[in-house]
């Protein structure tokens, strides 16, 4: 008997201990404080976020940002400047995953995208805005991806507001996650 009422705490504990670990939407997971009485509030302590996992990065967060048309001389053409509202610069550094169309941008240099739409409404194809696509900086060696291909990739977001040369949104250290 005493057997059984020792798991069933345990069994409690643990499931009070990871209920920290969840997170609602797409609202980043933070650090919670675990209230529990008697014996087991010894084990309470906050427990880090970057300890949960990584959050989930959606289109509608990534389309809180206004551009404004900018003249570059170097270029004799105007493009758009990003300015990236709360919701966007809250996600800077964190460690989020993302799901979306791959669209290969050039194999041979490497490049591809995650892209909200697939190919024929994407981006490029004057379907979508920048905000629509994530550019993927791949961790290592990755296999070949092939077009409008619905994957995830978890990484590091990176915001680009000044470097007309790279995409708005980056992804630094890519690989496929399954949430």
């Amino acid at each position: 008997m005493l057997k059984k009422g020792i798991f069933a705490a345990l069994g409690l504990l643990i499931a009070v201990v990871t209920s920290g670990f969840l997170m609602s939407g797409s609202e980043p997971v933070h650090a919670r404080r675990i209230t529990l009485r008697g014996p087991a509030q010894l084990w309470a302590r906050e427990v880090p976020a970057d300890l949960a996992g990584p959050v989930e990065l959606t289109w509608k967060t990534l389309a809180d940002v206004q551009y404004k048309d900018i003249y570059v001389a170097e270029l004799d053409a105007y493009y758009w400047k990003p300015t990236f509202g709360g919701s966007v610069k809250a996600m800077e550094g964190k460690d989020v995953f993302i799901s979306g169309y791959m669209i290969p941008v050039d194999y041979d240099e490497n490049f591809y995208v995650i892209s909200r739409y697939p190919y024929a409404n994407c981006f490029f194809c004057g379907g979508g805005g920048p905000e629509s696509v994530v550019d993927l900086r791949f961790a290592g060696k990755h296999r070949m991806y092939k077009t409008d291909e619905r994957l995830t990739f978890r990484g590091k977001l990176k915001l680009n507001a000044d470097n007309i040369y790279e995409m708005n949104y980056i992804l630094l250290g890519a690989v496929e996650y399954t949430p």
